[in-house]
């Protein structure tokens, strides 16, 4: 995992530096930090892995499709961001009208505190803002659905076999569909497989990750929590995601510790992030009007930038790790919006093209076991709110619910894990670049 940050003006190395450090945690092992001074060209881009004094462009680059680049094009800034807003990517202008990028927020924070996430899809050229890519419906498929269902094993072992860069690879596995398909498709590839999954005793996910790794014989490790450990490590969480948002830090406590097991073993770890919001993976989509259901699924997908991705990023970066997400490959997202709605809900199944396309892959119980959320899997549950509950007053809650900028927090627990965002990140009032998840906010419809 890599960061990269920058300051368009000369004379900006000391400054570059600094925003570079506060992301240190994203660099791991020999890498070092390599600063290109393009002062000649009107600005400082750096780089901890790549830097061309030639072009004057710098990357983040998990893989060939999710991205982020900057640098000047004819002595004029240049930022663009992957198409679906895999990889991260903050801007913003000082006072005197510098342009500054960073990887994450914290980066940002040391040149300006005008935070603005780049918009996936997107780049800038210096002038203006344009967008390159915008995810839309497509005329479903007329094909067959046992064609349709090997067309998507062929993109998908594609995307997977193309991000495999060693012998010894890992995979987030929580024994759901989603990760026990990249788990397979990975484990033939690979001399060993390290799979991990994290839980408190007596959880779904614990139990289903290790049936799964004994049919794919994956080297395999739980890691048990308990809610001492879950408030312990809050705050690390907390700062590493950069939110607040309830949903969002509750699934991703488990996925940042197992993170921190994972990364002493690989450098590249798989995750299946994305398959629910392509393929139907959501219990309240069987709700929605029929005729509305390829919408939705356009419109969740394009704001998992700011919310599951961020998770996905963060929690790896955390610790130094790329993590792949194969389920967003531009050839499966290509395939998936053109897959038509009834193959992805069939006979109150959800996600059912895919559960065709991995049906040899894993165990038929697994094929079909139905979603569960991250943290419900994983045995968070409730705990962490009746915890806020018991050391959160009603006046308390009353009081501090609202804001500066207006946000309405929509539990004890979201404004347990906004105090602790605060602690970490400062008294920010503006907070426009944070995703919040759909549904989980007490001013949303």
């Amino acid at each position: 995992m890599v960061a990269i940050a920058g300051v368009f003006a000369p004379q900006s190395r000391a400054i570059v530096e600094k925003m570079l450090q506060k992301m240190k945690h994203r660099m791991r092992g020999e890498a070092s930090m390599q600063i290109l001074d393009a002062a000649s060209l009107g600005g400082t881009v750096p780089a901890d892995f790549l830097a061309s004094a030639d072009s004057g462009m710098i990357e983040h680059r998990v893989s060939d499709w999710h991205y982020a680049l900057a640098g000047l094009i004819d002595g004029r800034p240049l930022l663009e961001r992957d198409a679906l807003g895999v990889v991260p990517l903050y801007y913003g202008w000082r006072e005197d009208g510098v342009l500054c990028f960073a990887s994450e927020v914290k980066g940002l924070l040391e040149a300006t505190i005008d935070v603005n996430e780049f918009p996936p899809g997107s780049r800038y050229n210096g002038e203006l803002f344009e967008r390159y890519f915008e995810l839309t419906e497509q005329p479903p498929l007329s094909a067959s659905p046992d064609r349709i269902a090997a067309q998507l094993r062929t993109r998908l072992e594609k995307a997977v076999q193309q991000r495999i860069n060693s012998d010894d690879m890992g995979c987030y596995l929580s024994g759901g569909l989603d990760s026990s398909v990249m788990a397979a498709l990975v484990r033939p590839h690979v001399r060993r497989l390290r799979t991990v999954a994290a839980g408190v005793i007596g959880a779904p996910d614990l139990q289903h990750a290790r049936e799964v790794a004994g049919f794919i014989s994956s080297d395999h490790r739980e890691v048990i929590v308990t809610l001492a450990d879950m408030l312990k490590t809050l705050p690390d969480v907390i700062a590493h995601l950069e939110s607040f948002d309830a949903m969002l830090v509750r699934s991703s406590i488990m996925h940042y510790l197992a993170s921190q097991h994972i990364c002493r073993y690989a450098s590249d770890v798989f995750s299946g992030e994305g398959a629910d919001e392509l393929f139907a993976g959501y219990a309240y989509l069987k709700d929605l009007p029929f005729e509305r259901l390829s919408a939705e699924l356009i419109n969740i997908t394009q704001r998992l930038h700011n919310t599951a991705l961020q998770r996905v990023d963060r929690c790896a970066a955390a610790f130094g790790l790329r993590a792949h997400v194969c389920f967003l490959d531009p050839d499966v997202v290509e395939l998936a919006v053109q897959i038509p709605i009834n193959l992805k809900l069939r006979d109150g199944m959800e996600k059912w093209i895919v559960r065709e396309a991995a049906r040899d892959l894993l165990p038929k119980r697994v094929v079909q076991r139905t979603k569960a959320k991250f943290w419900e899997g994983a045995g968070v549950q409730d705990l962490l709110a009746q915890h806020a509950e018991s050391t959160i007053s009603d006046a308390d809650f009353v009081r501090q619910k609202i804001l500066p900028n207006g946000w309405l927090l929509s539990s004890k627990e979201e404004l347990m894990y906004y105090r602790i965002f605060r602690e970490q990140m400062g008294p920010l009032t503006r907070l426009e670049w944070m995703g919040r998840t759909p549904g989980s906010t007490a001013d949303e419809p």
